[in-house]
């Protein structure tokens, strides 16, 4: 852990940008000698209580030895992590600094250090700042230092706490760790193991999902916004374009405030600050955009020359709006930061797609942004919406505001916000809320749906994304999102591994079905392109989830009722046989009686077409469906000629005063893929999704076991005996096997595992196939296992034109071969695979996909997706295997790849089930450093290098 010279390395890999609980956002990174008047400033700052409550005494100042002491660490046995924020934000007080100091760029808001005092136990402490306190950054930095320590081979955390020091006390016992406590002295004496426990994974994901939904939160709903451009720049160019439409879209929606409340007094801001002289709507703020006076009457608009000119009111903004070019952007950013806004919204271009230039001020404008506590949209992002709430705000570029409704939609570029916006409005469908992320340098659309899961205002969540670039934190956010609201997701490309300019993606080398595997997994409903995206959504956005599969059919002529039942059947509904045929002509009565008949049935949901081939219908046909669907409540879709999206004709009102909406569609086809969609969707809310599965293990010495095995920038095959000593510590079993050189060292094999035998060629072409003459199975006695010996060296030079290794093995029971395999992507992390042995699964791809962490059911599925697994199961007669000790192994190896990011890859081949037990007869295993993030620390996606 030191360079050449004998210097100790800066760990620039344990640097990372967090969100606290209050949705501000900071840097954290580990201490370094330039920091000691920082740290200065910073003690000199705190209240006499906090400096007794870190160092049990009053301490006015450091002394000259303990802040070198502090500054100077190995970051291996002495390690320090620090929070630092930007001295220009509105929080930033006044530093106490040594006179003729220059005041640094970055004030520390709190510290984290360890000391290590046994290999494998070091001793912690905390010291945050009083004005941060009860923001979280304490948990959070005890989540860094535990993974830093963790990695420097540190086990064991204790600390000695002050009895009237609730806040440090308390956060260690709500980390989740398994915290022992004593008082000795008048001195509180705590230590907790850092191993990751269930209970500390599930309190950081929901402090995780409590930060993140804040913050966009915090970019979503405000009160104030400024809008940020040059003065110099011409009018009509792109900039001062992308500037007038930004404007414009605010401007549409404080005019959203209804008539009257203008005269209502507008209040404060968040701050305390005057919001200024309008109605009680959005406070609109321009900087810089020349002419704009007017476009706009000063009622709605408040106009600056520059961002000086506005910071001179002593007012406070929410959120800022930039339409500068890329040089610019990051010098506006800074500025901003002493007006507070909780976010910026960047709607330029010019960064990471352009090239190494773009991709530094890319960096750059992240880390002022995070440090100044905001959150960055962007950059080439087409805007935000929230239409929902007192005060409506869109800043966005399209030419109108979207319709307020109850979609979230998410994208990433500008050209496909426009589509979507486009075929949204066009079908009628209104959104609570929408976002469009650009690069995603930063807000992405796992940022969303953590706030979408709590936000009572969307009912329905829509995603079009072009990268993903956490599918591992994607597909825990989504499942728990999918629970209790319907999530649509578009991919670009089937393989989801599409990575546009400017997005910081890890290359992925997982098979292309492992996207949608991880999808259906985390019961997202998957739509081909935009178009079915909101076939999908304006069905859930309209009716109820339908009960089941079983269909009704109402349609205007008999020929169509049949495609239509085709359509549907094809699609994975049930044609229950309750068909309606409506005629032409037929009046209001005829209508209702046919349709009413048909919906009365035990039906789940209802596809209704009406394409009239001579024009003689005068609308009962629709009448007749709207009101069957208010008064039956049953999921219905509707095809009609000339109908599309959220269509009057097709509404009706309850009896209780709801208005109720039949969604139609283009073509009848479009109709039932929905519905079959939505059904499939709604099966798997209601199906038992099972339990995370945690097998017993000895998950210490497994870390312990691969660190000393792992070499830096090397990938390593493990022996045999490593192999196996490693799956032991999972409870998993490798059946003893022993190479031999010769016939003679053969029979001693045998007498040493018992009779009778298997004998192996070890070449991977020829291993396990008994076809190909690479195995000889149930050796009896010596004569066959010298026979066999002979016949198997002979043929395998023959093969493969070398010498051959062979292997004697016991013979177990009788079964089905398997084969569990486990690999460590650099995108998706540890994934799973699951197949029958044989061609099976080397030449047909018969092979089940999982992402760690799995679940019973998971595991379950996964066993009995693969088109072999009827082999399992009793095939042709045969007694059924034992497939729950099959499903055992799988499990174990998933906890064994979820535990290890060093396992690079795992094969257990053959696993051998029977009608009792599995036994895995081979297994491989290769060790490497991976890139998967620590996750058991928070931090939001690093600047892309």
């Amino acid at each position: 852990m030191t360079t050449p010279d004998g210097a100790a390395r800066y760990p620039v890999e344990w640097e990372a940008d967090v969100i606290l609980r209050d949705g501000s956002t900071t840097h954290l990174r580990p201490i370094t000698p330039e920091d000691a008047d920082a740290l200065q400033a910073f003690h000199v700052a705190q209240s006499e209580r906090s400096i007794y409550m870190r160092f049990f005494a009053p301490l006015k100042r450091l002394p000259e030895r303990d802040l070198e002491r502090f500054t100077h660490v190995d970051h291996v046995d002495r390690v320090a992590l620090i929070a630092v924020a930007s001295s220009t934000t509105t929080a930033a007080a006044p530093l106490a600094l040594a006179a003729g100091t220059p005041e640094p760029e970055e004030r520390i808001l709190g510290v984290a250090r360890y000391d290590r005092i046994t290999p494998d136990e070091a001793e912690v402490a905390f010291n945050i700042a009083d004005s941060v306190q009860g923001r979280g950054l304490g948990s959070v930095l005890l989540e860094h230092i535990a993974a830093a320590a963790r990695e420097r081979g540190v086990r064991r955390f204790s600390a000695e706490v002050l009895p009237q020091n609730t806040r440090m006390l308390a956060v260690f016992r709500e980390a989740g760790y398994d915290v022992s406590q004593r008082v000795e002295d008048g001195i509180v004496a705590v230590s907790f193991d850092l191993d990751p426990t269930e209970r500390s994974r599930t309190v950081m994901a929901e402090r995780e999902r409590r930060a993140e939904a804040r913050s966009v939160q915090g970019l979503l709903e405000v009160a104030s916004v400024v809008v940020v451009t040059d003065p110099d720049t011409p009018a009509g160019s792109p900039v001062a374009l992308l500037a007038e439409r930004a404007v414009e879209s605010l401007v549409a929606t404080r005019r959203l405030v209804p008539p009257g409340a203008a005269d209502e007094p507008r209040g404060t801001d968040r701050h305390g600050s005057a919001r200024g002289d309008g109605g009680p709507g959005l406070h609109i703020d321009v900087v810089g955009l020349a002419g704009a006076s007017r476009l706009w009457n000063r009622d709605e608009v408040t106009y600056h020359a520059t961002l000086d000119a506005l910071r001179s009111t002593g007012r406070t903004v929410d959120l800022a709006v930039v339409a500068l070019d890329a040089d610019a952007t990051v010098e506006a950013v800074r500025d901003l930061a002493h007006l507070g806004p909780r976010g910026v919204l960047v709607l330029g271009e010019g960064f990471a797609e352009t090239g190494s230039d773009g991709l530094a001020l890319q960096r750059d404008l992240l880390h002022t942004a995070r440090t100044a506590g905001m959150r960055v949209v962007g950059p080439g992002s087409y805007g935000l919406a929230r239409l929902t709430g007192d005060v409506p705000v869109a800043a966005t570029i399209a030419a109108g505001a979207p319709a307020p409704g109850r979609i979230g939609l998410f994208c990433q570029s500008s050209p496909t916000a426009v589509t979507l916006l486009a075929t949204f409005a066009r079908r009628g469908l209104g959104l609570s809320t929408f976002l469009s992320a650009g690069n995603r340098a930063d807000v992405s659309g796992n940022d969303l749906m953590q706030f979408w899961h709590e936000d009572a205002a969307t009912d329905v969540v829509c995603l079009y994304l072009e990268s993903i670039g956490n599918p591992r934190k994607f597909s825990r956010i989504a499942r728990r999102l999918s629970a209790v609201k319907p999530v649509v997701v578009v991919t670009a490309g089937r393989s989801g591994q599409v990575v546009p300019p400017g997005h910081a993606v890890r290359a992925s080398h997982a098979p292309r079905r492992t996207l949608e595997e991880m999808l259906r997994q985390s019961g997202v409903i998957r739509a081909e392109n935009t178009h079915q995206m909101a076939d999908v959504a304006q069905l859930l956005d309209t009716q109820p989830l339908p009960a089941g599969r079983r269909i009704g059919i109402v349609t205007s002529s008999a020929a169509l009722a049949s495609l239509v039942a085709e359509a549907a059947s094809s699609a994975g509904l049930l044609v229950t046989g309750h068909v309606g045929i409506v005629g032409e002509s037929a009046d209001d009565a005829t209508a209702a009686a046919v349709v009413d008949e048909v919906s009365g049935g035990e039906i789940d949901a209802l596809v209704a077409v009406d394409i009239p081939v001579l024009g003689l219908g005068d609308g009962a046909f629709t009448r007749a469906v709207a009101r069957a669907a208010a008064r039956t409540g049953r999921t219905t879709v509707a095809s009609v000629l000339g109908r599309h999206g959220l269509d009057g004709e097709l509404a009706s009102t309850t009896d209780d005063g709801r208005r109720v909406q039949v969604p139609a569609y283009a073509t009848p086809e479009d109709a039932v893929l929905a519905l079959a969609s939505v059904a499939r969707y709604a099966a798997w809310r209601e199906r038992d999704h099972g339990e995370y599965l945690r097998p017993d293990a000895d998950q210490a010495r497994a870390l312990e076991l691969a660190e000393s095995w792992t070499r830096a920038d090397e990938e390593v095959r493990l022996a045999p005996e490593q192999v196996a000593e490693l799956l032991a510590c999972y409870g998993i079993d490798v059946e003893p096997s022993i190479e031999v050189h010769d016939a003679e060292s053969a029979v001693a094999a045998a007498e040493r595992l018992g009779w009778p035998v298997a004998l192996n060629n070890m070449d991977a072409a020829l291993r396990h196939r008994q076809d190909l003459g690479g195995v000889r199975l149930g050796l009896q006695d010596v004569d066959d296992l010298r026979e066999a010996f002979a016949a198997m060296r002979a043929e395998g030079r023959e093969r493969l034109g070398t010498d051959v290794r062979l292997e004697v093995q016991a013979m177990v029971p009788a079964g089905v071969a398997c084969v569990v395999r486990t690999v460590e992507d650099p995108l998706f992390g540890p994934v799973v695979a699951f197949g029958l042995a044989g061609d099976a699964i080397d030449l047909l791809g018969d092979v089940s996909y999982g992402i760690p962490p799995l679940t019973d059911v998971d595991v379950d599925e996964m066993v009995r997706s693969v088109k072999a697994a009827p082999k399992l199961f009793g095939y042709q007669g045969l007694a059924p295997m034992d497939t729950a000790a099959v499903e055992a192994v799988l499990a174990r190896a998933s906890r064994l790849a979820d535990d290890l990011p060093v396992l690079r890859s795992l094969e257990l081949y053959p696993i051998v089930v029977g009608h009792e037990g599995a036994r895995v007869l081979q297994a491989r295993a290769t060790l490497g450093r991976t890139l998967r993030p620590d996750e058991s620390r928070r931090a939001m996606p690093a600047p892309p290098r």
